[in-house]
């Protein structure tokens, strides 16, 4: 119950991440890279400042799995805050854990790992969802870029997901990742130019960075290791549901029966999954 409870609560940041840069990009009108700028130096400060409280040891920083970390983790917020300029919160969702599903399946095959026939079943429902929604149709016009975009984020994610599966200490990975990761943010964001910053924008991006992100992910890397690979990556598949939820709810976007269907399929998946673990 408690890995569970853990699990859902770390959902439910993922999901809060989509709507938050949806309200901050598109709604508020902050430049992409500007948020994601933010939204790393909030996630590293928040974390750093718990790692300071604790009595263990400063985390190594400068380690190689650290290094890999911060650059998934970089790619996945430039390609996360990008994409939410044309994609609503829960289409954005569906299409990054879409992405992860099968990138997740697949080094899980890689790796020689044993997946039961059931979870193969509920992995192929949850992703047929997603083709249910993503299939060219007049109901729902999905855009290129916004989707590509979304779908390199994803492939990040789930490197990120993957790297984090043998950490020890969740925290201490999770403030080096944000501390390593904020300077390649920032670098693109010079790049590209820094555009006009609102504030109501300047305290979304906080709020995703501090909350939803920085104490998101160590929640993440802390429940990783009690969890099959499969398994980690059919739970992520329940975000772009309460996405959707919190996108019809908050924002006005539209609640379609396309979108009701996919998100049945993707439930249903994760509990034919679930029904394999147990």
């Amino acid at each position: 119950m408690r890995l569970f409870a853990l699990v859902a609560l770390t959902m439910c940041a993922f999901a809060a991440n989509s709507i938050l840069n949806r309200i901050g990009v598109a709604l508020q009108g902050m430049d992409p890279m500007d948020f994601a700028t933010i939204r790393t130096g909030a996630g590293a400060a928040m974390l750093w400042a718990l790692v300071g409280l604790r009595k263990s040891p400063h985390p190594q920083i400068f380690a190689p799995r650290r290094l890999a970390g911060a650059l998934a983790l970089a790619i996945y917020m430039i390609g996360f805050s990008w994409a939410y300029i044309t994609l609503d919160a829960g289409l954005g969702a569906l299409i990054l854990f879409g992405v992860l599903q099968i990138l997740i399946f697949g080094w899980a095959v890689f790796e020689g790992g044993r997946i039961p026939l059931l979870r193969w079943v509920g992995a192929a429902i949850a992703l047929v969802g997603l083709c249910v929604l993503l299939w060219p149709n007049g109901d729902i016009t999905v855009p290129i870029g916004g989707a590509i975009s979304m779908s390199v984020a994803g492939a990040a994610w789930a490197a990120y997901t993957l790297l984090g599966r043998a950490e020890a200490d969740p925290l201490g990975a999770t403030a080096s990742n944000f501390l390593l990761c904020l300077p390649l943010v920032a670098l693109v964001m010079l790049g590209t130019g820094i555009g006009d910053m609102p504030a109501p924008a300047i305290f979304t991006a906080i709020i995703a960075g501090a909350i939803t992100s920085g104490l998101g992910y160590a929640l993440w890397y802390r429940a990783l290791p009690a969890l099959p690979t499969t398994i980690a990556g059919i739970a992520q598949l329940s975000v772009p549901v309460i996405a959707v939820t919190a996108g019809v709810l908050f924002l006005g976007e539209p609640l379609t029966p396309r979108l009701i269907a996919a998100g049945a399929l993707v439930l249903g998946g994760i509990a034919v999954s679930l029904v394999a673990r147990q």
